[in-house]
């Protein structure tokens, strides 16, 4: 459980450096539709971001499956893993 904290850790401050605001509210439940400006571009900075962080790549099914930030981090965590 402690690996997922300190994933979505880092994913948070992912997000929050994308949208260049360091007291961004960003929980598990975060969707895109909840951050002013979260659109397709965005997104796209973020997972690559992600990838980058984690050494991780994700195939486009996977990433058109993504809700929420948690999502992100279960996704992570699935890649990490294999």
């Amino acid at each position: 459980m402690q690996q997922a904290e300190q994933i979505m850790d880092r994913v948070r401050e992912i997000v929050r450096d994308v949208f260049n605001d360091p007291d961004l509210p960003v929980t598990e439940e975060t969707t895109a539709l909840m951050v002013p400006g979260w659109d397709s571009m965005a997104q796209i900075k973020i997972l690559m971001a992600v990838e980058e962080e984690f050494a991780v790549q994700f195939g486009s099914r996977e990433m058109d499956q993504l809700r929420n930030v948690g999502d992100i981090v279960a996704l992570i965590i699935r890649n990490t893993h294999k």
